[in-house]
């Protein structure tokens, strides 16, 4: 169950998306993921909020293709945080056909939560936090 509301974006997909095979290749769905995931932090304050010393680093991405995505198809993706740990949050993503609203491509990213300096894993602070319960979250 999302901890976090829904994020949504929809655009018309690029010729520069598409790959030899006519369709969306399957390495710009990760840049996609990675890009509303920073988007959406940054809507809510989430950057202000971490400063300067840290920042957040992925270290897993699982992608599941269901169906393929052409040139031009108005797609919605959508993205919401599954869960906060102490030095990790959990994010899913879905990518939706508008025309028909089938599901191409569900997602989730691992972050983890670094001292920019040190590369280690820092424990969240409440300050970022914080903006995460804005939105109705509690850390677990």
């Amino acid at each position: 169950m999302p901890i976090s509301p829904t994020y949504v974006k929809s655009f018309t997909i690029p010729q520069n998306a598409i790959d030899e095979n006519g369709h969306v290749n399957n390495v710009v769905y990760v840049q996609w993921m990675q890009d509303i995931a920073v988007e959406h932090y940054a809507s809510i304050g989430g950057i202000e909020a971490q400063g300067p010393d840290a920042t957040w680093v992925v270290r897993s991405h699982k992608v599941e293709y269901f169906l393929p995505a052409y040139e031009g198809e108005e797609v919605e993706v959508r993205t919401w945080v599954e869960n906060i740990q102490r030095v990790r949050s959990l994010r899913k993503y879905e990518f939706v056909r508008k025309a028909d609203e089938k599901i191409l491509v569900k997602g989730e990213t691992d972050w983890v939560f670094v001292d920019i300096k040190s590369g280690r894993p820092l424990a969240i602070p409440k300050e970022v936090a914080g903006v995460f319960e804005d939105l109705g979250m509690s850390e677990k």
